[in-house]
């Protein structure tokens, strides 16, 4: 049975320029009027001659998302409790050799950080880490999601790659989701891009969504960092390949896809390329057409008008009242450990209500956890 590493090898040695030098405008209405797409279907969708479709492919993503998900958004927002990190990632404003502040919350802040985020409505929290094992590791997180699982129905957590054995452990802890980005499906720029560290190994972290599947994720969530790549096609079509592959073979698991662009941080990285709102846009679209029951996500990295006008196109998740400083909720002192800056500043309720003028339901919970994970509320 071919798995997704091997597919992975076949699309990024496969020549897409002379694919999309064929596909037509026909070809385009074609691929996304049909009931189940192919992934040669999903790539016409990202080719050059579907940008001049997009508002007849906005038609047809809206009519897929509110067929099965409703007028409605999920609201979510992170909680960062640490930026300590052994990666080199040139990219990241958590890089070990950039000259942030350190930080890890002791629990009682964490407890606070809970409390402020809890407070202000939000119900489901993902929490996020550097990648420092020794400092911010597996015991750590269990005890973390014990006191933040008294106050949130869902905690996921965008961390590190772990083995199965690790993913069970959270698991039974009350993570109930994980996010991992794999940056760039290209092994050869993911090389160049993480120089040392754990991170470093590709693979390890490629097989890491398949291992969260199998340990019992509720929720596993796949993307690429958009702008890392001159080939943002090639990214976007991976992802979807990747989701697509983890829908089919772990049916029990809800698979979800999150579309990052690139945004300004600590250190001097600039993106390889520009990724437009048009190129955004159109990826959206492709990912809907072509996996209509996936969540998609766009965070706060994108502007609130931007965020505000593709709410019926596909997104079926955002996250609001954000900060991606250490501790940043519940304090005003730890802005020198901001990860990178975000563009959409709204709180929880201004966002709910610009979702209700357009007509969509701001979901804060929609699940419940079983009596038995730690930490539950009676």
């Amino acid at each position: 049975m071919t798995g997704f590493p091997e597919l992975c090898a076949t699309t990024m040695d496969r020549d897409l320029a002379s694919f999309f030098a064929r596909v037509t405008p026909d070809d385009v209405r074609r691929a996304m009027a049909r009931s189940m797409p192919s992934a040669d279907d999903f790539l016409t969708l990202l080719s050059p001659a579907a940008q001049g479709l997009l508002e007849e492919m906005a038609q047809r993503a809206h009519e897929l998302t509110v067929r099965h998900f409703g007028r409605t958004m999920q609201i979510f927002t992170p909680l960062y409790l640490s930026n300590h990190c052994t990666n080199r990632c040139v990219y990241c404003g958590f890089n070990a050799g950039t000259g942030v502040a350190r930080k890890r919350l002791t629990m009682d802040e964490v407890r606070a950080e809970g409390e402020t985020i809890a407070a202000s409505g939000q119900r489901q929290l993902l929490i996020l880490t550097g990648d420092a094992p020794a400092l911010a590791g597996v015991d750590y997180l269990e005890r973390c999601t014990k006191i933040l699982r008294g106050m949130f129905p869902s905690v996921t957590m965008e961390v590190f790659a772990m083995t199965e054995a690790e993913y069970a452990r959270l698991a039974a802890a009350g993570i109930d989701g994980l996010t991992m980005f794999q940056e760039t499906y290209d092994p050869v720029l993911y090389e160049r891009l993480h120089p040392a560290g754990p991170k470093r190994d590709y693979a390890f972290r490629l097989g890491a969504p398949e291992r969260g599947c199998r340990a019992g994720m509720r929720v596993v969530n796949v993307g690429a960092l958009l702008g890392l790549s001159p080939d943002w096609r090639r990214e976007a079509f991976l992802t979807g390949l990747h989701a697509d592959y983890l829908q089919r073979h772990y049916p029990n698991t809800d698979v979800a896809i999150s579309l990052p662009r690139m945004r300004p941080h600590a250190g001097h990285f600039q993106p390889a390329t520009a990724v437009t709102d048009a190129n955004l846009v159109q990826i959206l679209l492709a990912q809907r057409i072509f996996l209509p029951f996936a969540g998609i996500t766009i965070s706060t990295r994108e502007a609130p008008a931007f965020r505000d006008n593709i709410v019926p196109l596909g997104v079926t998740r955002m996250s609001a009242g954000v900060s991606t400083a250490v501790g940043g909720h519940a304090s005003d002192d730890n802005a020198d450990t901001v990860q990178f800056e975000i563009s959409d500043h709204r709180g929880l309720a201004e966002f709910s209500t610009m979702l209700r003028s357009r007509g969509y339901q701001p979901v804060y919970k929609d699940w419940e956890p079983n009596a038995h994970v730690a930490g539950n509320r009676p």
